[in-house]
C-alpha cells in the first residue's frame, strides 16, 4: 500500500512540476489568481446569503472577480521576479534581504488596491470617477488591513519559498484576504 502511495505522489509531482517553471508558470499564476479571487467571492456571497436568505446569487460578480484575478496574476508573476532580481540574496544577510523585499512589496499594495477597485467598479457599471472615488473612500481601511496581514505573510514567502512558488503562496493566503476584499467592495456604505 505504501509503495503505491509513493508512486502516486511521485507521478503527481512529475505531472505538476512543469506548471511551476518555465513557460507554464505564468499560466499557473494567472489562472490561480483568477480562480482564488472568484472562489473568495463565492465564499463571501455564501456568507451574505446566510445573513439574508432571500438574496440572489450574483454570478456576474463572481465572474468579474475571476477576471480581475486573471488580470492581476501576470502582474504578480513579474512583480515577484523583479523583486528577486533587484534584491539578490546572500546567505549571510538573508533576513536583511527578506525585510528589504517585504518593504518593496508593500509599495505594490496601493497600486493593487487601485487596480482592484477601478477594474471591479468598471465591470459593475461605475464610471471611472465613481470607481476612483470609491477607491479613495475605502483606501485607508484597505491599507490598514493590508498592513496587518501581508508583511508577515511575505516574510514567510520570501524567507522560505523559491520564486516559482511565490505567486501560488500569495494566492493561497489571498483566498482569505479576497473574502475581505469582496466584502469591502460590495458592502453598502452604511454598514
Amino acid at each position: 500500500m505504501l509503495g503505491r502511495a509513493t508512486h502516486l505522489i511521485a507521478a503527481l509531482a512529475r505531472f505538476y512540476k512543469p506548471f511551476f517553471g518555465g513557460r507554464y508558470l505564468i499560466i499557473t499564476n494567472t489562472l490561480s489568481a483568477g480562480f482564488l479571487l472568484g472562489t473568495a467571492d463565492i465564499i463571501r456571497q455564501s456568507m451574505e446569503r446566510r445573513q439574508k436568505p432571500t438574496k440572489n446569487w450574483d454570478t456576474a460578480r463572481t465572474t468579474h472577480m475571476f477576471i480581475t484575478g486573471c488580470t492581476v496574476g501576470p502582474l504578480l508573476h513579474y512583480w515577484y521576479f523583479w523583486i528577486d532580481k533587484i534584491t539578490p540574496g546572500k546567505k549571510t544577510k538573508k533576513i536583511k534581504v527578506v525585510i528589504i523585499k517585504v518593504v518593496i512589496d508593500q509599495t505594490f499594495a496601493p497600486f493593487f488596491a487601485c487596480w482592484y477597485f477601478m477594474e471591479m467598479g468598471l465591470f459593475q457599471g461605475q464610471s471611472v470617477t465613481e470607481s476612483w472615488n470609491e477607491f479613495r473612500r475605502k483606501f485607508w481601511e484597505y491599507y490598514l488591513a493590508e498592513l496587518s496581514l501581508w508583511p508577515a505573510a511575505q516574510m514567510i514567502n520570501f524567507f522560505f519559498l523559491p520564486s516559482a512558488y511565490r505567486v501560488l503562496f500569495v494566492n493561497v493566503v489571498t483566498l482569505g484576504w479576497n473574502v475581505y476584499l469582496s466584502y469591502l467592495k460590495h458592502r453598502n456604505e452604511g454598514e
